[in-house]
């Protein structure tokens, strides 16, 4: 309830999440209330720490005071994220965003070094931890704070569609561990006698480090070049298919250039016989309205497909029948055939799947093609390996 009063009184035009000025308003959001819920955090668990000698209540301070600069680093993400393209930059600054996402997971991790270094020193040379109710009840608070931090950035971050706000959701559900732990180590050196405080400030670390690296791998991904999700794919295939005269899709390949810059290039199949000048309207149208509606930029290559032939259509299906042999996971396009009589030219462009070695690659289109002639020995197969770059139907 009381993040979305936050978003009405802070948010202007709150539902119109792909403007990518309501998009930095709320990454600035989560970022201010991010900083100022982690400061206040930090300054009160670092006095409690000192008052009672526990490096344990120190390091999830300083953990807080991490998830501050974390929050800091975020915001200037959402502040560049919108700076318009230009001439170095075409496809605008969108990336900044994961790169944010990933100094912030860096920062967790060196915080997590670091108190690994004290933990130890804590466990060699042990120091008495006075318990105190009132630095209990301040971990108390401060779970339920980082409890409802978490939920905000998250909810945040699944509406824009937001790594970084996302990443901070995540750091606060480690932090809300961590802190239990602690608390759990105070209550418990009322009557063990042995460092606890020490060992648990090692465990604390190491979750941090542990937060830290996956928080690396997921932001990681997009810079890489993740594969695109399967329903958004699958929609933009739907949308494509639904235009008069469009019979096929093949070639889908999405670039991000950040969340809210897309780029999606696709091949398309029209009837070989179609007016050219009928099938570039219905392209172009294609690429015009499906670009609006799904807020990307598509471009269409045109296909023609002998659909009249039926030689070339059931040549096709012989081989696409010798080629299912090998796997089912195969598939084919762009199938013509030159020449006359008995002896074709099959030319066309087979997809393998990646567990497919680009050293077998030889290897698999060698054995097919010997497939092929040995049960039509007039054809001679001409293959282009081709690859997904995104999740097919």
């Amino acid at each position: 309830m009381f993040s979305k009063l936050l978003i009405r009184l802070f948010v202007k035009d709150n539902q119109k999440v792909k403007d990518k000025y309501v998009r930095q308003a709320y990454g600035f959001l989560g970022g201010i209330v991010g900083i100022i819920c982690n400061i206040l955090l930090f300054a009160a668990k670092l006095m409690a720490g000192l008052a009672i000698n526990s490096i344990a209540v120190m390091a999830d301070s300083f953990n807080n005071l991490n998830d501050a600069a974390s929050s800091v680093v975020t915001l200037v993400g959402f502040k560049i994220t919108n700076k318009p393209a230009d001439r170095e930059h075409p496809f605008g600054h969108g990336r900044i965003e994961y790169i944010s996402a990933m100094v912030v997971s860096f920062m967790v991790i060196l915080v997590g070094f670091e108190f690994i270094k004290s933990s130890i020193e804590r466990v060699l040379n042990p120091e008495p931890v006075q318990f105190d109710m009132l630095t209990l009840l301040l971990l108390f608070v401060s779970i339920l704070a980082k409890l409802w931090l978490s939920f905000f950035s998250k909810s945040i971050g699944k509406a824009i569609g937001s790594k970084a706000m996302e990443a901070s959701a995540w750091d606060s559900i480690s932090d809300v561990i961590t802190t239990s732990v602690v608390a759990g180590s105070i209550i418990a050196s009322r009557w063990i006698a042995f460092p606890i405080d020490g060992y648990i400030g090692v465990l604390v670390a190491l979750f941090i480090i542990y937060s830290g690296i996956r928080l690396t791998k997921e932001t990681l991904n997009p810079l890489l070049g993740e594969a695109p999700e399967h329903e958004f794919v699958e929609g933009i295939i739907d949308k494509v298919l639904a235009y008069e005269s469009i019979i096929g899709v093949h070639d889908v390949i999405v670039h991000n250039y950040g969340p809210t810059r897309t780029v999606v290039s696709l091949h398309a199949e029209i009837p070989g016989c179609m007016d050219i000048m009928k099938a570039h309207d219905v392209i172009d149208d294609a690429e015009k309205e499906i670009s609006q509606e799904m807020d990307i930029h598509l471009v269409i290559h045109m296909d023609p497909v002998n659909t009249n032939d039926k030689v070339v259509q059931e040549t096709q299906m012989e081989v696409l029948n010798i080629i299912y042999e090998f796997s089912k996971e195969l598939s084919i396009h762009d199938f013509r055939i030159v020449g006359d009589g008995e002896h074709k030219n099959l030319i066309f462009d087979m997809v393998v799947p990646y567990e497919v070695q680009e050293k077998d690659e030889i290897i698999l289109v060698n054995d097919i093609k010997e497939a092929i002639k040995h049960k039509h020995p007039g054809y001679e197969a001409f293959i282009t390996i081709d690859r997904n770059y995104a999740i097919l139907r």
